[in-house]
């Protein structure tokens, strides 16, 4: 039998399932950049703002794109342990902690970034989320088998993290756990199974396509 392999994409049309049930000083490096701001869309924050700036590769993920991920998602996250790897704005933690998360690692690389993160925390006082510093593809394949309730992948659209970070997650959620998925083209079921996941829904809003994925239950 032939083996499937994670780097096979097809188009994968929207699937019509119902809607789940279930502050430091910034650093140096960000003066003068150019910016703008995004708002939580619900929970304890709602409508606080995040500030974005100007920065080649960062696509903070859209109001509405965000809105049905959180939809699909149930809205209320209580208990929830939470990754938002390549954080970036951290748009998807932070409303993931603001919706009652127990737990929200963030991981970024870029330093400036991560300062910007770590502002965002210490304002909102968001005591569930931790900011990491270092490489996000490492730290997923580090992470502990079945630890985790969620996990945002949105790597940079240019790069190869793609097939691993989607294996290091679906070993790293629990049976029945969530990953989603932002990359620039759909991904098809059968290259999904190959990674340990299944595709449950799926949006396109502009150049993102987005894939909310379960890691099938054992049995």
């Amino acid at each position: 039998m032939r083996q499937l392999t994670c780097i096979k994409r097809l188009s994968l049309p929207p699937m019509r399932t119902k809607p789940l049930n279930k502050t430091p000083p910034v650093a140096k490096a960000v003066t003068g950049s150019p910016s703008h701001e995004l708002r939580i869309i619900g929970g304890q924050w709602k409508r606080s703002k995040i500030k974005v700036i100007d920065k080649p590769g960062l696509r903070p993920t859209p109001d509405r794109v965000r809105e049905t991920l959180f939809n699909w998602l149930g809205q209320d996250l209580t208990d929830w342990r939470c990754v938002d790897a390549f954080a970036g704005t951290g748009a998807l933690g932070f409303e993931a902690a603001s919706r009652g998360a127990k737990s929200v690692l963030m991981l970024e690389q870029d330093a400036q970034l991560v300062g910007l993160l770590g502002d965002t925390q210490k304002r909102l006082a968001a005591t569930a989320v931790q900011v990491q510093k270092g490489d996000a593809m490492m730290a997923l394949q580090r992470l502990a088998p079945n630890s985790m309730d969620v996990i945002f992948l949105d790597p940079p659209f240019d790069g190869s993290h793609f097939e691993k970070a989607l294996q290091a997650s679906a070993q790293a959620v629990v049976p029945g756990g969530w990953v989603y998925l932002e990359a620039p083209a759909a991904w098809s079921a059968e290259a999904l199974a190959a990674c340990g996941l299944l595709p449950v829904k799926y949006m396109k809003a502009g150049a993102v396509h987005a894939h909310l994925l379960q890691r099938p239950t054992e049995g």
